[in-house]
This record gives C-alpha cells, sequence and structure tokens, in this order.
C-alpha cells in the first residue's frame, strides 16, 4: 500500500534551495549521497483542481500565516505574491533562491491531516 508522497523541485540553483529548506526553514533532512538532501515534510493533503491544462503546485502550510511570514521574514525570505483571502485560505507565495515558487497558506477549511 502506498505509504508516502515524495514531492520533486526541479531549480536552476538546487543547491541554494536544499541550503533555504535546511537553514531557513529549518526542515530535517536525510544525506542520499554526495550532498544530496531529502527533506522530512509537515503532513500533507492533496486536492484536484479544475484547470485548462494539467500542473502541479507546491503550498506549504501554517497555523497562522502572518505570524509565520513574520519570522520567515525575520530569516530574510521575501514575499512574491500579497496576502490573499479566499474562501479556503489566506495565502501568499515566496521564492526560493533557484527561482521556484512556493505557496504558503492558512487553511480556513478543515485539515484532512487532522481525520
Amino acid at each position: 500500500m502506498i505509504n508516502g508522497a515524495h514531492v520533486i523541485i526541479y531549480s536552476t540553483d538546487a543547491e541554494a534551495d536544499r541550503a533555504f529548506f535546511r537553514d531557513v526553514l529549518e526542515y530535517p533532512s536525510v544525506d542520499a549521497g554526495h550532498g544530496w538532501l531529502i527533506f522530512k515534510l509537515p503532513p500533507a493533503e492533496v486536492a484536484m483542481h479544475p484547470a485548462e491544462a494539467a500542473s502541479h503546485e507546491l503550498l506549504l502550510m501554517c497555523d497562522d500565516l502572518e505570524q509565520t511570514m513574520a519570522e520567515l521574514t525575520s530569516r530574510g525570505v521575501e514575499f512574491s505574491q500579497p496576502v490573499q483571502r479566499q474562501r479556503w485560505g489566506v495565502l501568499t507565495a515566496f521564492r526560493l533562491p533557484g527561482g521556484g515558487e512556493v505557496g504558503l497558506y492558512e487553511p480556513l477549511h478543515e485539515r484532512a491531516h487532522d481525520l
């Protein structure tokens, strides 16, 4: 049976993005060899949204968006999207050193990993 998920972020500067996840987000990791870090993520959920073309998106969740943004800002993170309130959550995004963008949101819905 499936017992987990593995997310891949393709980056133009993977080393810098690994350092960001390790040093700024402070995610624990294992070294798969030669400095290739694989990070432990918090509990996850997956949702399917209608779209004209298939794609994937990574959004990290938090309990208090304002507090989390303040903490990350104090660590040098710059947010690339203004805060938006949707019916399902309050969200923003930040850029990784390698150029990718990661969403950050405070869910207003029940969390599936609390089931």
